[in-house]
């Protein structure tokens, strides 16, 4: 593994420093326990991964003092289910929550276990490259990472004797929208003060301050059957009435807005030569603001069909995760982050992102949130999915100055 420079600057105190030693001396550790993160699969709602994974992040986290629980999971809407795909609802996983009281405002941690990669697949273990800079695996940047500097962030701190007052929940269905676990989310934002989610960074390091909201929904069309030669003209196609619907929803779409509106997969008839009486097409939107997402909302609704005239159209959605605005109290706690990352040698950005994560669902639940506060990497979701080996020292320890600032009462909610 390749060390971490040195940072330029290092205007931390003497206990900060000491907290930063500690966690310098992990770096091989730290490689390591990614390592052995990232060789348990839990992709695809893997049930068996995901419950080897689970029990190992329960003991570290009871041995650190906290009162771990597993709260029931809710069903998934089987509306979501394309028939077909390998992303099936099985039953609902349930989420850890691990609770130690200590100082300071309550901050939750958030991260969460699953990830996108196939299970059964070939990509299951961390390479490094030659240089070391980078190591490669499945879920590396998206999230073990990010869970690698938590627990271990945490840990150096219970060895330096600092005890912030905190609250770690681990879910398992992220990578599908929390559907299982939102209530559990929701109800853990309203009871602290300060969220952080264990999302890898941007780019360059940078942090998020506004993200898209995104919704999921279903077009669901019926029509009537009949055979294409001898009766065309007593059927009524679904497949068509799709189409129409469908050229309706990209008309909705403003990307220079920020509104998206993305259609697909489609599913629509069984053989060539009937009138297909069923068809039905799922999308994705993200929308920028509250008010963006109330007026898509409204426009899918519009195109459901009253009663039983054919063809009928069933719209089917949900908005899980709202638009995610950088708040004052967002712009507050994340210059109180930036400060700890300056006083480490190193700068952090701020920017805005497309993309949506649970810090959105914290959020709206009224809970101010800083949602990349993971490692560094990139090419998420994809095989050459990698960490910046040097990011698992100083993020974990700007992780952890973070927290003890917070302990401390030098970060207020």
């Amino acid at each position: 593994m390749a060390s971490a420079d040195p940072p330029t600057t290092m205007a931390l105190s003497r206990p900060e420093r000491e907290l930063c030693e500690l966690i310098a001396g992990r770096e091989t550790d730290l490689l390591e326990q990614l390592r052995a993160h990232v060789a348990v699969p839990t992709g695809h709602g893997h049930e068996p991964g995901l419950n080897v994974y689970r029990a190992m992040m329960a003991e570290r986290l009871s041995a650190l003092g906290a009162q771990v629980s597993e709260m029931d999971g809710e069903p998934r809407p089987g509306w979501l289910d394309v028939p077909g795909s390998a992303l099936r609802s099985g039953p609902p996983p349930p989420t850890l929550v691990a609770r130690r009281e200590g100082t300071g405002p309550r901050v939750l941690i958030v991260g969460h276990l699953d990830t996108v990669h196939d299970p059964h697949g070939s990509f299951q273990e961390l390479a490094a490259s030659p240089d070391g800079r980078t190591v490669v695996g499945p879920g590396a940047v998206d999230m073990k990472g990010g869970i690698v500097i938590a627990l271990t962030a945490l840990e150096t701190l219970a060895v330096a004797g600092v005890q912030p007052s905190w609250t770690v929940l681990l879910n398992s269905d992220e990578e599908t929208g929390s559907f299982c676990s939102h209530t559990t989310l929701r109800d853990e934002a309203r009871r602290h003060d300060l969220g952080i989610v264990l999302e890898p960074a941007l780019p360059g390091g940078a942090l998020a301050l506004e993200r898209s909201g995104s919704g999921q929904f279903m077009v669901e069309v019926f029509g009537r059957a009949a055979h294409a030669g001898r009766a065309f003209t007593d059927g009524i196609s679904a497949v068509v009435k799709l189409a129409e619907v469908i050229r309706a929803l990209d008309s909705l779409a403003r990307p220079d807005r920020g509104v998206i509106v993305n259609v697909g997969p489609l599913q629509g008839g069984r053989v060539t030569n009937t009138v297909p009486d069923h068809a039905a097409g799922w999308g994705n939107v993200r929308y920028p603001d509250a008010a963006s997402g109330e007026e898509l909302a409204r426009a899918l609704d519009g195109l459901a069909t009253a009663g039983e005239t054919l063809p009928r159209v069933i719209v089917q959605r949900s908005w899980n995760r709202p638009a995610k605005p950088a708040t004052d109290a967002v712009r507050r706690f994340a210059d109180a982050t930036r400060a700890v990352a300056e006083d480490l040698g190193r700068s952090l950005e701020y920017a805005s992102t497309g993309g949506v994560c649970d810090g959105n669902i914290l959020q709206d639940a009224g809970l101010p949130t800083l949602d990349t506060l993971g490692v560094c990497g990139g090419n998420l979701h994809r095989e050459d999915e990698y960490v910046e080996t040097e990011s698992l020292v100083w993020r974990c320890q700007m992780l952890a100055v973070l927290l003890a600032r917070i302990a401390d009462g030098r970060i207020e909610a």
